[in-house]
């Protein structure tokens, strides 16, 4: 066996949510990549557990089961059994996939959680909170709904308004209602535990920036830290008043339970935990945790950065303060941006996009899926997948490609060599060039894993196949046959031993497609065991006999694709789609009606208590006037002072946060921002105008 490294590697994806099934776009955010990672870790021989499991808390889930009349623990039950069947079928070589809802979670949350507590480390905070009289029971974010006080779309969550992806507070709302029973809340006086997250900032930052030195973070991940730096960390609330997660056992505390931000990133441990009992070795989760030598890589999808760079670190750290064994923090967080489908994004409420389970069922081999995937990874920015281009990937390059040289170079040996390896003569320059191909391609694709540019590395990988079909031409075994019989015969010994590379370097995207090539070369032992490393070496005697080749991948006809396409409506166009429809009709007077004006922002400051709201003044011909505009996760004060926007001059005055906004700023969306015009001009054309 190949031992590159005697380094241990705990590598984690984030815990999927058990309230909906896994999508394409998650494979791409988070799962795909770090399975890739843990199969090139393991062929380097490298001691690896990969971890992951249901994140199954929360306020989504209990809203889902009150809508479909049934439990929180029936509807986990139901997403965790769907999404662990599907990662199966995707081939996600998991160690262990555990759920947050197990008692052995629930202890491994509240030793955290009790710790910090009787240290005196989380803070006791008496907040003013809705709560539903009818009811009787405070309400989370979510069970409020009301006006969103940026784009008025009267349907805003209080923690979020999907119309314009503004976050919220229910305080923000305006004529907020509950969910429960549509009735008005009140505000009443309810206490919880807060985390202490500024007093760790400095620390953190600390971190951030000698791992970043060490092991290079991608840019996304920076500067999204440097951005809630910025800003500031402050105190994070760990519990909420809600029925259904990790019970608080306090005096006081019996209603209330963990906030889901705390217990999912443990998850991590207890499944690791869980792990180690199955292996009848129950200390064994210390070696991938609380060793040094651990390498720990956290993979995630950029909307869980602040939770695995900023919050669980902060954790590990208050942990290790106090206790001789000390938790690995990430060495890295190698999170990606989003995948589109069609040109949209996935959207469940929309009903745009394609579980992984449906997809399976329409094109039943994960391993085109997988290859299809990498080759897009939103490793620095959004994706697009496209079924079209999916066919294209299958047909033209692992078909006509990768299949086509393995099936040309096997048959040839089983027709003119009786399906042994024939042996190898003097070499020439092109077989010496390709021998060293070899060498070449298995570091460079090994350097690309090993740095988490997948992508490019499945591309190197697909260059060897690509080459190696251009060396077969170039050699010309049917007319060398005769003339050259020594030639011919070193020509197929070498294509033979690129096909065993191909199977090992494959292995970590293809997995099940490398085991068959591995299986047609009659070749001992495991991939595994061979380990990366072998595909540099030609190590197959004279005379070995071959397997029976077979099709490893079939070509996908345009009518497959086709019908699928139209069970999506018509096929979208990016430059035309318009995903918000486009209102009724208005005769010119109603538009005179409203007063458009250019303003110049002359100072600019946050909200006291919130983390979404900006204060503006702004300069309006010889008028100043003030304006309250949920942007403050998109710009900082800094940005926006002596830039000219649009406003509505004669909206009718409102108060927000106990702030008075006399008109408001135009903006539109675009890929998840708020870009506010005039001081950003470069929007996608038919954006909607806030």
């Amino acid at each position: 066996m190949n031992h590159i490294s005697s380094q241990r590697i705990l590598i984690t994806a984030a815990l999927p949510y058990a309230n909906g099934p896994i999508h394409l776009g998650h494979l791409a955010g988070a799962y795909l990549p770090a399975d890739i990672y843990a199969r090139y870790q393991r062929l380097q021989g490298r001691e690896t557990l990969f971890i992951c499991g249901s994140d199954e808390h929360g306020v989504p889930i209990t809203i889902t089961a009150e809508k479909e009349g049934t439990t929180p623990q029936k509807i986990v039950d139901y997403y965790h059994a769907i999404n662990a069947k599907s990662f199966e079928q995707f081939e996600m070589s998991f160690d262990n996939y555990s759920r947050t809802s197990l008692p052995l979670h629930h202890e491994t949350a509240l030793e955290f959680f009790l710790d910090f507590q009787k240290r005196g480390i989380l803070k006791e905070k008496a907040e003013r909170q809705f709560y539903d009289e009818k009811a009787q029971m405070f309400l989370p974010d979510r069970y409020v709904e009301g006006t969103c006080p940026v784009c008025s779309n009267p349907e805003a969550r209080g923690d979020q308004c999907e119309k314009c992806g503004s976050y919220l507070s229910p305080s923000e709302l305006i004529s907020p209602k509950s969910k429960i029973t549509g009735e008005t809340p009140v505000v009443k006086e309810t206490t919880h535990w807060y985390f202490p997250l500024g007093q760790y900032q400095s620390r953190l930052e600390s971190y951030v920036q000698e791992r970043n030195a060490r092991d290079g973070w991608r840019e996304t991940v920076l500067k999204y830290c440097e951005s809630w730096f910025r800003d500031g960390l402050q105190d994070r609330a760990v519990t909420r008043d809600l029925n259904w997660g990790v019970r608080i056992p306090l005096k006081g505390y019996e209603n209330k339970v963990l906030y889901v931000w705390f217990d999912a990133v443990l998850g991590y441990i207890s499944s690791t935990k869980e792990w180690a009992k199955k292996k009848e070795s129950p200390e064994r989760w210390r070696d991938f945790w609380q060793d040094a030598g651990t390498k720990y890589v956290a993979f995630i999808g950029k909307d869980n950065i602040v939770f695995h760079c900023i919050v669980f670190p902060s954790m590990l750290m208050a942990w290790n303060d106090a206790h001789e064994r000390q938790y690995v923090l990430p060495e890295n967080v190698p999170a990606n941006e989003f995948l589109n489908f069609e040109g949209q994004k996935f959207s469940k409420s929309r009903g745009w996009g394609i579980d992984v389970k449906d997809f399976l069922e329409l094109f039943p081999n994960a391993d085109a899926l997988r290859y299809s995937l990498a080759t897009i990874l939103p490793e620095t920015k959004d994706a697009d997948f496209y079924l079209k281009d999916y066919q294209a990937k299958n047909n033209n390059e692992l078909a006509d490609i990768l299949g086509n040289f393995v099936n040309r170079t096997l048959q040839f040996a089983g027709k003119n060599f009786g399906g042994r390896v024939p042996e190898r003569g003097p070499l020439n320059e092109r077989d010496t060039a390709m021998i060293k191909t070899l060498t070449m391609i298995t570091q460079e694709a090994g350097a690309l894993f090993e740095q988490y540019h997948f992508r490019d590395g499945v591309q190197r990988v697909m260059d060897m196949a690509r080459l190696a079909n251009k060396y077969f031409n170039d050699s010309e075994p049917w007319k060398t046959l005769k003339s050259e019989p020594t030639a011919c015969a070193t020509t197929i010994n070498i294509c033979i031993h690129t096909v065993r590379s191909l199977a090992l370097l494959f292995a970590p995207v293809i997995p099940a497609a490398a085991a068959v090539l591995w299986h047609i070369l009659n070749l001992p032992g495991t991939l595994a065991e061979i380990g990366w490393n072998g595909a540099k070496e030609l190590a197959i005697p004279a005379g070995h006999p071959l397997g029976t080749p077979s099709i490893l991948f079939t070509k996908i006809e345009d009518k497959m694709i086709d019908d699928v396409l139209k069970r999506f409506q018509e096929e979208p166009k990016a430059e035309t789609v318009t995903i918000t429809p486009i209102k009724p009709t208005i005769s010119i007077d109603e538009l005179n009606k409203v007063d458009l004006r250019t303003a110049k922002i002359i100072s600019c400051e946050k909200v006291p208590k919130s983390n979404k709201l900006l204060k503006l003044r702004v300069q309006l011909g010889s008028d100043q006037r003030q304006l309250i505009a949920g942007i403050a996760q998109y710009y900082t004060a800094e940005q926006l002072v002596g830039k000219t926007v649009i406003i509505v001059a004669n909206l009718q005055p409102a108060k927000l946060m106990g702030e008075e906004s006399q008109g408001m700023v135009l903006a539109t969306e675009s890929n998840g921002k708020l870009l506010l015009l005039g001081v950003d001009g470069d929007v996608e054309s038919g954006s909607v105008i806030k």
